[in-house]
């Protein structure tokens, strides 16, 4: 990534476990890679258990290809999929052994951008609740997408605008490169939301007067968005500032949106955003896909 934004790639990456999630997720990253001209790479990634009685259970040489086999059906299933819906893309597959996570975040190297379906099995088991989700937003190199839809069930929706959500900082600048991008693409509204809280960024939060805060933060926000409104002028921008918790604030903005776009970390009402709780809040609860972009990397900073 360079200057707030990031390096756009040939790939779309998507992590292929077996579940339907995973195939829905194949699908909807498919749809990505053909508005942007990428091939789609599905990826595989397994783990071989160590063998602790030779004797009585398989080899390990018989237990790693009977993964590898597993692994090619889920793979040609999700190609399978996808090629229902976009005959003329160019698909690779790909089955590793490796952590899952240290895996993705290799590939997260050389990718536009990684997908995953919001549930799992398989060596992607609870892939996106806790821990793994804030490993990949950390220490991921593109921007991750986690696919859902109003229920487990369903697919991501179609319809809808694009939702980012900011802080008026260089931080989330990435994010909103990464939503312009998207709604545009899409050819739909992009609606930007700047939720401030008065207890978390407020000394004296009996004293606020809304009215000021309000003023200020969407002056703030106005000045970030100005080299993007320049960049972007025929893009319909809706810029909505409130008072309240980002993460509920979002939420209601998912019900009726198609992408749900957030920042790594910020300041303010975004302060680890998308660290512990609050990430799994946003992939757990939202009904549209969530994608978490990280900032880019300074001299200073370090994976």
């Amino acid at each position: 990534m360079n200057g707030g934004t990031w390096e756009i790639t040939e790939t779309v990456v998507v992590g292929i476990d077996g579940s339907g999630s995973a195939r829905r997720a194949a699908v909807w990253a498919a749809g990505e890679a053909a508005k942007r001209g990428k091939r789609l790479r599905l990826v595989h990634v397994y783990v071989v258990p160590p063998v602790r009685m030779p004797g009585v259970m398989p080899s390990a040489d018989a237990i790693r290809s009977a993964f590898e086999a597993q692994g090619a059906r889920w793979l040609a299933e999700a190609r399978d999929a996808v090629a229902e819906r976009h005959p003329d893309l160019v698909v690779e597959t790909a089955a590793r052994e490796w952590a899952p996570v240290a895996a993705l975040i290799q590939e997260s190297q050389a990718a536009t951008m990684i997908v995953l379906g919001s549930r799992g099995l398989g060596g992607f088991t609870g892939l996106l609740i806790g821990s793994t989700a804030v490993a990949l937003a950390q220490h991921g190199h593109c921007p991750v997408v986690v696919a859902r839809g109003k229920r487990p069930e369903d697919a991501p929706p179609e319809a809808g605008p694009v939702v980012v959500g900011t802080d008026g900082s260089e931080s989330s600048d990435a994010a909103l490169a990464f939503a312009f991008d998207e709604a545009s693409l899409r050819g739909t509204k992009l609606i930007v939301v700047r939720v401030w809280n008065d207890v978390a960024e407020h000394e004296s939060a009996p004293t606020v007067n809304p009215e000021a805060i309000d003023a200020s933060e969407r002056r703030v926000v106005d000045e970030q968005l100005a080299p993007w409104l320049a960049k972007f002028p025929d893009l319909h921008v809706e810029t909505v500032i409130a008072r309240g918790r980002p993460v509920r604030a979002l939420l209601g903005f998912g019900e009726c949106a198609q992408l749900l776009v957030v920042g790594s970390r910020g300041r303010g009402g975004f302060r680890g955003m998308l660290l512990g709780s609050t990430s799994q809040a946003l992939v757990v609860h939202s009904e549209c896909p969530v994608a978490v972009v990280r900032p880019a990397l300074t001299g200073g900073e370090s994976e």
